[in-house]
């Protein structure tokens, strides 16, 4: 059973950062597809970024630049660095692995201020 727990949420000022973890049991991430989505009221999920077993990393548009997504194999888990957080970017994060299915965290939110 895939198992992936989020934390690194928070209130922060525009400008700031937050770096957002995700710890995962029940599969080896650095095997498979795994990604950073977000969603923020009254809007569809996105994508944000997402990194490919073989270590190929994918950016939206919005965060190119801004956001790094990385895993620590060792710990099986994943990272996503936020700098220069914009009022935008508030949103309920999820952590997502797709081994035939897709598992999902159960999110954390992520608010900044202007």
């Amino acid at each position: 059973q895939v198992q992936l727990v989020e934390s690194g949420g928070g209130l922060v000022q525009a400008g700031g950062s937050l770096r957002l973890s995700c710890a995962a049991s029940g599969s080896i991430i650095s095997l498979f597809f795994m990604g950073w989505y977000r969603q923020a009221p009254g809007k569809q999920r996105e994508l944000v970024a997402s990194i490919t077993s073989s270590g190929s990393t994918n950016y939206a548009d919005s965060v190119k630049g801004r956001f790094t997504i990385s895993r620590e194999n060792a710990k099986n888990t994943l990272y996503l660095q936020m700098n220069s957080l914009k009022p935008e970017d508030t949103a309920v994060y999820y952590c997502n692995l797709f081994r035939r299915v897709n598992y999902w965290g159960q999110g954390t939110q992520v608010t900044v201020s202007s």
